[in-house]
């Protein structure tokens, strides 16, 4: 069996109509998403691309303890690889609000301009625990890793007409400003821890990864190559392309990647 994870284009209103190299999109379709389907092996974790020409809705996710039953939560976080000027994402609100008023903030559209809004560029980097509020701007690509859960609840669409989740949505929702250590800069060059836990752990590496960071991966791994093809178990695996190693010493890295695991 091929290393390599299947992929899904998924169209997407916000999405784009041209993928940038080296995706291609199929015509006539708008896709927003590019998704690698999780193996039995990790079917913890998720890594997908998204792509976006309009606002996402804003929408909250929630903890494991939070989801519905033999349901996770989600919790996940975005590595910036484009940003148009301008292109910006919400996370969390600009002053702590209660529920009721998060509520009518949803309903009359208010909600955009509570939240806290920052501007992007690539190499910038966020963490989003379960309950954060938060929304993608236009204007970018990035690539998100997450729990494996689908369970999004929409809080304002932006007048889309899609179904809104107001009353699990604010069941869940953090209304406090995000926590300024969630958020940081990645330099373009160089190895990164970037999150180590609760739920997975995911680094940034320039080359093959320091002992100390491969000690920190036992086991089955995900490896995304950013700008050079690397091998895994002897199989080329490019850039936009997402493999399966049975261990982290069966990857041969060359170039920027991004590795992932569960925890």
């Amino acid at each position: 069996m091929s290393v390599l994870l299947a992929t899904t284009l998924s169209e997407r209103p916000w999405g784009v109509d041209a993928l940038p190299p080296p995706f291609h999109s199929p015509p006539g379709k708008r896709i927003g998403e590019v998704w690698f389907t999780p193996r039995a092996a990790l079917d913890a974790l998720l890594v997908k691309y998204l792509f976006t020409t309009e606002n996402l809705s804003v929408q909250v996710h929630p903890t494991d303890a939070q989801a519905p039953k033999g349901s996770r939560g989600k919790e996940e976080c975005w590595l910036i690889t484009d940003a148009q000027p301008g292109a910006r994402i919400a996370i969390g609100f600009k002053a702590p609000i209660g529920p009721e008023a998060l509520r009518a903030a949803a309903l009359d559209g208010s909600i955009e301009e509570l939240l806290a809004w920052y501007p992007v560029q690539p190499g910038d980097f966020f963490y989003i625990p379960a309950g954060t509020v938060h929304a993608i701007g236009p204007g970018l690509s990035l690539i998100e890793t997450q729990q494996n859960s689908d369970i999004t609840y929409r809080l304002y669409d932006y007048g889309r007409g899609r179904e809104l989740h107001l009353d699990a949505g604010i069941a869940v929702a953090d209304g406090s400003p995000y926590d300024p250590a969630n958020r940081r800069h990645v330099p373009r060059t160089g190895e990164v821890a970037l999150v180590d836990g609760p739920h997975f752990r995911l680094d940034r590496l320039d080359g093959p990864p320091p002992a100390a960071t491969a000690v920190r991966y036992d086991g089955p791994l995900l490896v995304l190559p950013l700008d050079t093809p690397l091998e895994v178990c002897g199989e080329v695996v490019g850039p936009g392309q997402c493999a399966l190693a049975p261990s982290i010493d069966k990857v041969a890295f060359a170039g920027r990647s991004l590795i992932a695991q569960p925890v």
